[in-house]
């Protein structure tokens, strides 16, 4: 099996295409299960974030696959496989892992070094788990990868390479202290708002979100005080800066709700805010869209170099351990086999020398064994530090066609370790 990723991104597809392919809730369940149940696929996860949506596979037919998942795609969002191919990457072996590595440490992100996609990462991990759609591959490839992006944050500058979305948007709404902030939702990316408006020194913040005690919680952490989502419209003509992220599906705040200046900076897809509100006097809205044309945070530095570098050797790493373990039940297959015949010879020995006593019996088959072994170690050794450079596959199959063995063997002893 084969690690197969498919995609759209920030980069790739504009974000209100994104809006429309991007799936939450239920509707992310259903992909996940209707992904893995294909016939070429054996495991899937689903990356769906506002900057992305990536279905990640194991597969044993990759033109067989890219159909499949391209068109669950276009199917779960309603958007013609016509419209969405163009915008879509397609990523295959070493370069889906290479992809995924560089993702998880912020190298992909549309602010570079920005650290939410880790926790998002995990999160589709998990409920890829819950779910049962992951099995030993991608399950271990995924915290793989979770391990270097921690490893990246914490051994690189690359958080600093450029801000979070929140503070990339933030930078277009001016000074901040003494203005008052109402944040609509309280999940991570609301709760990195929340923080980060606390840190720029405004003291007046208003936390509206549907489960009432989330958001006291938030309120609380940052000094300010919470409302009931309802009370959401009451609050907005009193704010200065609205910051919403709440997954809701739908426009939650329309021109009709505002009356006065506000910077309003919208962090959800789909939309949290309507795009119409531009056209009410003194309302300025950032959204990604905005932030992606901006250029903030896009910059390179010596910690992206970093980053790459750490990248590079990981996946090095990664690849060299998958060619090592790919010759290993060929390896297993072979010492059976000797192990097979060692067995047969003593038999027929012990047919022919009946009258061989216990002790000679133990000392025969211990000095055969010991033969067998020495014979076997070097070729074996060897053959697992070969198959860990390019092209190592082949030597699992040479020794399979010098030492006859059975090819279903090798195959056998994989599914027993799995």
């Amino acid at each position: 099996m084969s690690v197969l990723a498919v995609g759209l991104s920030h980069r790739t597809a504009p974000v209100a295409l994104l809006e429309r392919v991007s799936v939450s809730g239920d509707a992310l369940v259903k992909l996940l299960h209707d992904v893995q149940q294909d016939s070429c696929v054996a495991e899937a996860m689903v990356v769906s974030t506002c900057n992305r949506v990536e279905v990640y596979v194991t597969v044993d037919r990759f033109h067989a696959a890219v159909t499949a998942v391209t068109g669950l795609l276009g199917v779960h969002s309603g958007v013609p496989v016509e419209e969405l191919t163009p915008h879509l990457y397609v990523h295959y072996e070493e370069r889906a892992v290479e992809h995924l590595f560089s993702m998880v440490c912020g190298l992909d992100a549309m602010v570079v070094g920005e650290g939410q996609i880790l926790g998002q990462v995990r999160q589709a991990l998990k409920l890829a788990q819950r779910h049962g759609t992951v099995g030993t591959t991608l399950n271990e490839l995924v915290q793989q990868a979770l391990r270097i992006g921690k490893r990246a944050h914490h051994e690189t500058g690359i958080d600093k390479a450029g801000p979070s979305l929140v503070s990339a948007g933030l930078a277009l709404a001016g000074d901040l202290p003494g203005r008052r902030a109402l944040v609509v939702g309280a999940g991570s990316m609301s709760s990195l708002a929340a923080v980060t408006l606390a840190r720029a020194g405004v003291t007046d913040i208003v936390v509206a979100n549907r489960t009432f005690e989330r958001g006291a919680r938030l309120a609380e952490s940052v000094g300010g005080r919470a409302v009931p989502f309802s009370a959401m419209a009451d609050e907005l003509p009193g704010a200065d800066i609205v910051i919403t992220c709440t997954g809701a599906g739908r426009h939650i705040v329309t021109p009709d709700m505002l009356d006065g200046p506000t910077f309003l900076l919208d962090l959800a897809l789909p939309h949290d805010i309507d795009p119409a509100v531009r056209a009410v006097p003194g309302v300025t809205l950032v959204d990604l869209e905005t932030i992606k044309e901006s250029g903030i945070g896009s910059r390179e530095g010596d910690s992206v170099a970093s980053v790459r570098g750490l990248v590079a050797e990981e996946l090095r790493a990664y690849l060299d351990a998958e060619r090592a373990a790919k010759v290993t039940p060929t390896v297993v297959a072979l010492r059976s086999k000797a192990a097979s015949v060692v067995e047969s010879e003593l038999g027929r020995l012990l047919m022919r020398v009946p009258s061989l006593d216990e002790r000679a019996r133990d000392e025969v088959a211990m000095t055969v064994q010991r033969i067998v072994d020495k014979l076997l170690h070097e070729p074996t050794v060897r053959v697992k530090q070969l198959a860990a450079s390019p092209g190592g596959d082949h030597y699992a199959e040479a020794l399979r066609e010098l030492f006859n063995l059975d090819p279903k063997m090798p195959e056998a002893v994989r599914e027993v370790e799995l």
